[in-house]
């Protein structure tokens, strides 16, 4: 089964955009790309896990289509300065990413170009103290598309803090991953109850061009 099959079906499980009114619109769009870093996606890597590489094509076809168009695309990356203490994240995980370790870099296939916003985070959110809803209120968005990893971490606690802040929330299946499916899933669940409308890269291409 192709990913973007298997997608559709796991949206029909999991679904619960019940004549939802809310209707993406691409003029007021913004694209994330969240932390597609060598951290996630190199197999050197101690984080590495196959489901970030997966979906690397699907993130090139929406960062494309959207340059075309002249859209926003927003880029993150995790990654502490030597002198910020890496806090709760650090005690949890017992690990720190650090912005001078290579690790910390986007992947190449996806590296913003010199014009595109990438933004570095010190949390699971994209949100959390940076500059992003300013940014994203002056570019007059309204609409954010939700791509990269870790699903049921950056990725949803991003969505969730935009939802929180009113902008409508469009959160792409085919085109975010999590080390374990069954963490994926949950969250696409959760999301779809209360803060995303699931889409697919096909019907985001289509709806765009």
């Amino acid at each position: 089964m192709s990913m973007q099959a298997d997608a559709k079906q796991m949206r029909k499980k999991v679904n619960h955009n019940r004549n939802r009114k809310t209707v993406f619109q691409p003029l007021t769009s913004a694209l994330f790309v969240i932390d597609m870093q060598q951290f996630f996606c190199d197999p050197s890597s101690h984080a590495y896990f196959k489901g970030s590489t997966k979906i690397i094509p699907n993130i090139q076809q929406l960062i494309t289509v959207y340059r075309q168009q002249s859209l926003p695309i927003i880029f993150t990356r995790y990654a502490l300065l030597r002198t910020e203490s890496p806090g709760s994240m650090g005690r949890w995980w017992n690990d720190v990413l650090y912005d001078d370790d290579d690790f910390s870099n986007v992947i190449s296939p996806l590296h913003p170009r010199p014009n595109e916003l990438l933004i570095r985070k010190t949390q699971y959110s994209a949100f959390f103290e940076t500059d992003l809803d300013q940014i994203l209120k002056k570019l007059k968005v309204s609409n954010i598309l939700i791509t990269g990893v870790l699903t049921h971490l950056c990725c949803e606690t991003t969505a969730r803090d935009a939802f929180m802040r009113n902008y409508d929330v469009f959160f792409v299946t085919d085109a975010t991953a999590s080390d374990k499916q069954d963490l994926h899933n949950a969250s696409l669940r959760t999301l779809s109850d209360g803060f995303a409308t699931l889409v697919t890269t096909n019907e985001v291409l289509a709806w765009i061009k």
